[in-house]
């Protein structure tokens, strides 16, 4: 059985490896003149990145931090593409008016020009690409490119121990108290509801989960630990934009793991009958529904889990 994995793991790893070279070839991204321009792919794909800020048009710019966590790039290599832009006169680079420690890139009117022609020889190219597929070819190949697409930014989110406090924690904590509001029939009440913050999440009483897609925070989970090794789950929430991509199981399991390594043989958490998918996760991931174990005022549902047991099918 190891033998067989194995193999199967080198055929996957095989097939990865031959669609990269394809995509790669196809793309353009082998030349030094990307879309038959003066620039290979990575700048070109810095110089639409700037300009597909809110305020390309205005002239606001894009934040040259959070344009490196947005594309994965080394500082020192995203520094020498602004310099190569800025001495083709299509950038300029310059502290932000609001935060002089923030280095903001700008398009200049001479950039706005070079991305504008990049974007109709894309169209382009994209156009050549499916020209010589049939109607059924073009849609399946589509349909696997969304899947593709998807699949690999499930594979960007990385998930992290965060203070209760830290800004990305606040984010996360008020998002989710928003949504719950909204969606819970007679809202929610945080006065009325059983606390868990603060140093309730700190580490040895708790911990507080954030996934990261590309720096920003996109969902959390947090775990409070209590008596006879138990631990309840808390604060579970995933922002709308990258529902689907598995992240709400990605928590889950994590809390899981951290909650075993914590010693715990059981997990615990209530929910809401207004957040049926996640009822739906919680069950298929192995949670028996009980009795209620608390007076939670916003509790429907109530789930515990013995840990190293296997959802139902698995």
């Amino acid at each position: 059985m190891d033998a067989d994995r194995t193999a199967e793991g080198a055929d996957e790893i095989a097939q990865v490896r031959r669609f990269n070279r394809l995509v790669t070839q196809r793309v353009g991204a082998l030349g030094d003149h990307f879309l038959a321009r003066d620039r290979p792919l990575g700048e070109a794909r810095l110089l639409w990145e700037i300009g597909s800020e809110l305020g390309s048009k205005t002239g606001a710019g894009a934040d040259v931090r959070e344009l490196r966590a947005r594309l994965d790039l080394d500082s020192g290599y995203v520094s020498r593409m602004l310099r190569s832009l800025q001495a083709a006169g299509l950038v300029t680079v310059a502290a932000s008016e609001t935060d002089r420690r923030v280095r903001v890139a700008t398009l200049t009117p001479a950039g706005r020009r070079e991305r504008a022609v990049l974007d109709e020889r894309a169209d382009g190219a994209a156009a050549e690409l499916l020209a010589p597929l049939s109607a059924d070819q073009r849609r399946r190949l589509v349909a696997a490119m969304t899947e593709v697409d998807r699949l690999l930014t499930a594979g960007q989110v990385t998930i992290e121990v965060v203070d209760p406090e830290h800004e990305h924690a606040r984010f996360c904590r008020d998002a989710y108290y928003a949504e719950i509001d909204r969606r819970f029939e007679q809202g929610f009440d945080l006065a009325a509801s059983i606390s868990a913050d603060g140093d309730q999440l700190r580490l040895p009483a708790g911990l507080l989960l954030v996934a990261y897609l590309h720096g920003e925070p996109v969902g959390c989970g947090a775990l409070w630990f209590r008596p006879r090794a138990r631990a309840t789950i808390k604060r579970m929430w995933v922002a709308d934009s990258v529902r689907g991509l598995g992240i709400g199981r990605r928590l889950l399991a994590e809390l899981e793991s951290r909650a075993a390594a914590h010693g715990c043989v059981e997990v615990r958490l209530e929910t809401n009958r207004a957040l049926a998918e996640a009822v739906t996760m919680y069950r298929s991931a192995g949670y028996a529904e009980v009795a209620p174990f608390n007076d939670e005022p916003h509790a429907d549902h109530w789930f515990t889990k013995r840990l190293g047991t296997r959802p139902s099918g698995a």
